[in-house]
Parts: structure tokens; C-alpha cells; sequence
């Protein structure tokens, strides 16, 4: 389960013990553990409380978006999982990838020249 091993990720990357995050979220060690290897799921309120206590979103946590950092590390955005997958095809095709990543906003303009408008 992407939860279990996204929430281990944050809470390892933040030095914090299971038992430091069950009580900050009111649970025990046991179902800190139990949500990352999978045998348990956080209710709703308890998932939003580990998303707001890792600053991340929701999706992120459920495993719908990827962080994606910068060279600036300060600078953290996400990714849907339908960007990963446009980005993966791109890198089928070189040279339209490189054409892209010199001039996104050219080619963006050409290729919606050749979409057809419904």
C-alpha cells in the first residue's frame, strides 16, 4: 500500500519514531506500524492529521501525486500520477523532449495548432 510506504518515508526523512507520531496523532505505536506495512488503514481524520503534521497533501500521502524537488531544495511541488506518465512517454522521443524542455511555450503553441478543435 502507497500510504504505508509514503508515511514511513516522511517519518524517517523527519527523524520521528512510530511511537513519536502515534502521539501526536492520538494513536499507538501498533497502528503506526500497522499503516506502514499495510495490515492497517488511518481513518479519515487520522490521515489528514499525518498529512498536516508532514505538511503534504492528501494525494500525495494516497499515493495520486509525486513530490518533485527542485535544484532548490526549498522549492517542493507535485506531480499527478498522468504527468509522471506524460513525462515517461516524452522520454520515448528525444528530440521532441529536448525541443521541449528548450522552448515549452513554442512547442506547446504548435501542438495545439494541431489538435483538433471540437
Amino acid at each position: 500500500m502507497l500510504i504505508g510506504k509514503r508515511l514511513k518515508k516522511l517519518r524517517v526523512e523527519n527523524n520521528m519514531s512510530q511511537q513519536q507520531l502515534g502521539d501526536l496523532i492520538g494513536v499507538t505505536k501498533v497502528s503506526i506500524c500497522g499503516y506502514e506495512n499495510g495490515t492497517r488503514t488511518p481513518c479519515l481524520d487520522t490521515f489528514w492529521m499525518i498529512s498536516d503534521i508532514f505538511s503534504t497533501s492528501g494525494d500525495y500521502l494516497a499515493g495520486r501525486e509525486m513530490r518533485v524537488v527542485s535544484e532548490n531544495e526549498d522549492d517542493v511541488n507535485y506531480m499527478s500520477a498522468d504527468e509522471v506518465d506524460i513525462i515517461k512517454a516524452l522520454r520515448k522521443h528525444p528530440e521532441l523532449h529536448q525541443s521541449l524542455i528548450e522552448n515549452p511555450e513554442r512547442m506547446l503553441q504548435l501542438i495545439s495548432k494541431k489538435i483538433p478543435k471540437s
